[in-house]
């Protein structure tokens, strides 16, 4: 299968685009940009050219993934999610040379309408919830809300809530894969 590309899509000529890839309605993807294969990117999504997606992301309606954002393979940006790449902009004041870099790792999920500011890192299979604003790294597998964003427990790869402390130590098992994850020291790895 090749890539589709909706007729009212633009991509730049030497954007790299893998197989399988989905470009729907009023889409803009850069030159520059280095897309994966499976890639699903909605309705009005903005590709810059400093900006690289992993294989199998989906990417919703309305997201624009600016310069310095880099998605690693199958992270999902909810609907109208916001990226930044400069932390203090100014109309006035040109700061392209102050792009911060944000690293989404594997698996993670950025809901609906939350806003992710430049030079943080999202951990892998971390879940940032609706409408948060996350200004601060995400370690791997948090569950974030609020405004500024934080943590108030851990999710499975499956993307279930895990019956965990948020800190301390502990054992919980995914009950759809039944996957066992252990906490130690504020840190959760899978077994």
């Amino acid at each position: 299968m090749s890539v589709q590309i909706h007729p009212s899509a633009i991509v730049d000529e030497g954007a790299q685009i893998g197989e399988n890839s989905r470009v729907w309605h009023f889409v803009h993807v850069c030159g520059g940009a280095k897309v994966g294969r499976g890639v699903s990117m909605g309705q009005n999504v903005f590709v810059g050219n400093k900006v690289t997606i992993g294989d199998n992301c989906k990417i919703q309606n309305n997201v624009s993934v600016y310069d310095n954002v880099h998605l690693e393979e199958g992270v999902f940006c909810g609907p109208s999610m916001v990226f930044t790449n400069v932390y203090n902009p100014r109309s006035l004041i040109e700061r392209k040379s102050e792009y911060r870099d944000t690293l989404v790792k594997r698996g993670a999920t950025l809901g609906a309408n939350c806003t992710i500011v430049c030079g943080v890192t999202i951990g892998e299979f971390a879940f940032v919830g609706a409408g948060a604003v996350v200004n601060r790294d995400v370690p791997p597998y948090a569950l974030m809300v609020g405004v500024p964003a934080k943590q108030i427990g851990w999710m499975s790869e499956f993307g279930e809530q895990l019956d965990l402390p948020v800190m301390g130590d502990g054992e919980a098992r995914c009950e759809h894969t039944a996957a066992r994850y252990t906490l130690k020291d504020g840190r959760l790895t899978k077994a």
